[in-house]
């Protein structure tokens, strides 16, 4: 019989509650144990939903913005109106909700990547609407608008940081019982720390990372951690898993950093 490709291993899943389901079952179907411990909070906003027919284009930059615009509207869109979403995932709830997906980019399903798609290169006189969370990066907002298009926001929800006691989870951690933590956003990895407080820190820096992009694996060395973060594919609960099999395989029998 094949052995499970995560046997025995503890990973911390950081994703916020409501997404950290199939990542999870993933894990412990392949003999690992998952730790559920989110560090975002999604809490939904009551936006003023604009009229939807002045846009060309509506962009929705994760799957929470899908679920906070469709929780608030049940308007059918305008036939004439073209859905971009950012990632996979963010595709997958579109369909969930019967929205048409227009486009979507290639892996690693990010604002840059969906940058690179050729119908946004030229947008001369476009009208689009990014349907998002409150705060975030600008950089797809002024991309877009340096190539013309006239951008406005839609924020139907913000991240919070739990009120979490990270009580257990340290106790768990200093028997041993954390061997990789996935992070999944710069916003996530400050909230991890924050909530771990100094003492959990330290043993945040001795554990290997899974992180989702080459620009949070850059944060978490800044931060002084020691063990370099192994870098997923992109933020899909897939390339997650993967990076996990990967790591994991080339890292058996070697001792674990945290428990030194």
């Amino acid at each position: 019989m094949k052995a499970a490709p995560l046997a025995g291993l503890g990973v911390l899943v950081t994703r916020p509650a409501a997404q950290a389901g199939r990542l999870c079952a993933w894990i412990g179907a392949a003999g690992g144990q998952a730790i559920r411990f989110p560090v975002l909070e999604i809490q939904p906003l009551m936006a003023r939903i604009p009229a939807l027919g002045r846009y060309d284009w509506l962009i929705f930059v994760s799957a929470n913005a899908v679920r906070g615009l469709c929780d608030q509207t049940s308007r059918p869109l305008p036939e004439s109106l073209r859905l971009a979403a950012v990632g996979k995932r963010t595709a997958e709830v579109m369909q969930s909700h019967s929205l048409p997906v227009t486009l979507m980019p290639e892996s690693p399903y990010t604002s840059e990547a969906l940058l690179q798609v050729p119908a946004f290169r030229e947008l001369s006189g476009q009208r689009i609407l990014i349907v998002r969370g409150v705060g975030g990066r600008e950089r797809l907002r002024d991309t877009l608008r340096q190539r013309g298009a006239e951008v406005d926001y839609c924020e139907v929800y913000r991240r919070a940081l739990p009120a979490s006691d990270a009580g257990d989870l340290l106790a768990l951690w200093r028997q041993g019982g954390v061997d990789v933590v996935t992070v999944s956003s710069l916003e996530g990895w400050d909230n991890l720390r924050t909530l771990l407080g100094a003492a959990g820190r330290e043993l945040l820096c001795r554990t290997p990372v899974i992180a989702v992009s080459q620009r949070i694996a850059a944060a978490i060395r800044q931060v002084g951690c020691k063990v370099v973060p192994a870098v997923a594919d992109n933020a899909t609960d897939e390339a997650v898993f993967k990076a996990l099999e990967r790591w994991n395989a080339d890292n058996k029998g070697q001792s674990r950093n945290h428990r030194s």
